[in-house]
């Protein structure tokens, strides 16, 4: 079949791939002039299996609450008079009820789990790289409180089946020596030893170097303008300067995704959760650290890619806007010294703001629409390069005719 898949970050790339290798004649379409351009460029690193979890849960409704009006918060509402983000919103607070929280992890933690597997196939197989650490991740905490609730969270997560490893403080720093210097005390942690990092544009843009040698045609620099609808099927899309038609089509735009399906009548629950994140250069003998970390109190992931360190958090619900603030970066840069003082004063750092394309349950929208031949992969929130190898993978079996080897609920159209 010809497929044609709109968006070439992460998810989008992925997704080429294994409708390659699947037999499929696949075109790549993305306004941007290469692959990983955009909320895929620069996020926190980490490919978090052990981690795979929703921000909707009964715990985050009191921490919404003290964090309003803060403009450093992690997560940050800016009302606007905008009806898709108020029912976002809403519908977010309705996850955060009893049971849903467990329900919508198990869902991601077998996707996550599979499309672990799927990367390190894919590595095995091709050898590609993109500056990986298998480490594990040491999600760390500051306050005693904080550890607690990391420590009886972690035994349910252990129930869902997540591997969690409770650490006191003296373990923590013995996984991330660099901790020891924290002008903020270590309380204790929880690791996942499987979980890994690894730089996702560096990923993307070799994984779409790849997929082009496998006969994947990329064409950059062209913007989707509309969809040719008739007899309940896409005839072609509408580009910028011209057309494209194809078997089927694959909707991987990440938050611009509601936007186009909106024109053929197609709603989908997936709105731009902003985040931020800071890039330092490194330099031989720094002490920077080497285990992908989260830090609990101010919910930042922090992970080395070569001879970068690169801090990543926050969300922000205010519509599409990919302007960098600097007081939300700059409170990220400041944990960082607090965490390593080491480092020394930072004279260089790379500021970057990505829109990341969140549902409200933070449960991936994959398979088919009502539109025959239009499929979706889009909506992977926070966890979009945890996630993109297993969903590209299921995608394309889903496209092939075939019932993907994960357990996970589909869309049927």
């Amino acid at each position: 079949m010809r497929v044609i898949v709109f968006g070439a970050g992460v998810i989008g790339t992925a997704s080429a791939w294994y409708l390659a290798q699947a037999g499929h004649e696949v075109t790549v379409i993305d306004r941007q002039d290469g692959a990983g351009l955009e909320t895929s460029f620069a996020n926190g690193g980490q490919i978090s299996a052990g981690h795979a979890e929703p921000w909707a849960k009964p715990a985050m409704v009191p921490k919404i609450l003290r964090w309003l009006g803060r403009e450093d918060a992690p997560l940050l509402f800016r009302p606007r008079a905008d009806l898709a983000q108020w029912t976002w919103a809403l519908r977010f607070l309705a996850e955060c009820w009893p049971g849903r929280f467990e329900h919508n992890t198990r869902v991601l933690s077998g996707l996550a789990a599979y499309s672990g597997e799927c990367l390190k196939a894919l590595r095995s197989r091709t050898g590609i790289r993109y500056d990986e650490l298998s480490r594990g991740i040491l999600h760390f905490a500051t306050r005693q409180a904080e550890f607690d609730a990391l420590s009886h969270h972690a035994g349910a997560m252990r129930a869902l089946g997540q591997a969690r490893e409770v650490k006191s403080a003296a373990e923590c720093i013995a996984l991330e020596p660099t901790l020891k210097d924290s002008r903020d005390r270590i309380m204790g942690g929880v690791y996942t030893p499987d979980d890994e990092s690894g730089d996702a544009h560096k990923f993307t843009v070799e994984l779409a170097r790849l997929a082009s040698d496998n006969g994947v045609r990329f064409v950059g620099r062209r913007s989707i303008t509309g969809l040719d609808i008739a007899g309940g099927e896409v005839r072609a899309v509408r580009l910028e300067g011209g057309s494209a038609s194809g078997d089927a089509y694959v909707v991987a735009l990440g938050s611009y995704s509601p936007l186009l399906l909106r024109q053929v009548g197609i709603s989908i629950p997936v709105y731009p959760l902003k985040g931020y994140s800071i890039t330092l250069p490194l330099s031989p003998g720094d002490r920077a650290p080497i285990v992908s970390l989260t830090d609990e109190a101010h919910k930042i992931v922090i992970s080395r890619l070569g001879n970068r360190l690169r801090a990543a958090g926050t969300a922000e619900l205010t519509g599409y806007d990919h302007d960098v603030n600097p007081v939300r970066c700059n409170a990220i840069l400041r944990r960082i010294g607090e965490l390593f003082p080491a480092l020394g004063a930072i004279s260089t750092v790379d500021r970057w703001a990505g829109l990341r394309p969140a549902t409200p349950s933070n449960v991936p929208l994959i398979g088919r629409t009502r539109l025959r031949n239009v499929f979706l992969n889009t909506g992977h929130g926070t966890l979009g390069w945890t996630l993109a190898c297993g969903s590209g993978r299921a995608l394309a079996d889903l496209v092939s005719g075939r019932k993907p080897e994960v357990e996970f609920r589909f869309l049927a159209g």
